[in-house]
């Protein structure tokens, strides 16, 4: 494991976080496996239905008991991975699992081109090294293929990167930009949903940056 990366145009410590000790401790004592309620877990899934490729190959990263695929999507490969094997065998849409703490190791075990969609739901709070990880996005997906990024306001601080924390919503909108961008992600495109103020019981913005692989 190298230390959290230092990025140009970034403060030194920027993704330094305030508690060292291992994910897999950490967030094992922690439920749910989402923070995100409900309405913004649903919201996540209906921007999927729109956007992840029916019948392709499909890779969700720091994964868990939920990927918040649609129940009717059709892929011809599910991957997930995470750092909680218990978490990935209870998650019903994956055929494939990798138990993997990506702050520790960034390289994916996939081939170039494999994937026609990754996903990233509400982690890349978390990620020390996000352009180590980001870039490795990039080498595995196919040429015009997307990342999917989505995140909510919620996020554990004590393990939340500190460029993370200093942000607003819109400033790590802009983050994500730059990161996917720095990666090698083209056409990015951005967005959110508001919860609805008839619908207390969601209460959750969802943020999410889309981009794809260049196909040149």
């Amino acid at each position: 494991m190298s230390g959290p990366e230092q990025l140009e145009g970034m403060h030194a410590a920027a993704f330094t976080r305030a508690n060292n000790e291992p994910d897999t401790i950490f967030h094992a004592q922690r439920i749910p496996d989402s923070l995100m309620d409900m309405g913004a877990q649903t919201a996540v899934t209906a921007l999927y239905q729109t956007a992840l490729p029916v019948g392709g190959a499909v890779l969700d990263l720091m994964a868990g008991a939920l990927s918040h695929y649609p129940e009717e999507a059709k892929f011809q490969r599910m991957v997930g991975l995470g750092i909680f094997k218990g978490a990935l065998d209870a998650n019903p849409v994956l055929g494939e699992r990798v138990v993997q703490d990506l702050n520790e190791d960034t390289v994916l075990p996939f081939g170039d081109d494999s994937f026609d969609a990754v996903t990233l739901c509400d982690g890349l709070a978390y990620l020390t090294q996000p352009l180590a990880v980001l870039t490795e996005v990039v080498r595995v997906l196919k040429p015009g293929s997307p990342l999917i990024l989505t995140f909510s306001d919620q996020f554990h601080a004590a393990k939340a990167v500190a460029i993370w924390q200093a942000l607003e919503p819109a400033d790590r909108v802009r983050l994500a930009s730059v990161l996917m961008s720095r990666a090698g992600l083209a056409d990015l495109d951005t967005g959110e949903v508001v919860p609805p103020e008839d619908l207390t019981a969601w209460r959750d913005t969802v943020h999410a940056v889309i981009g794809r692989k260049p196909r040149n």
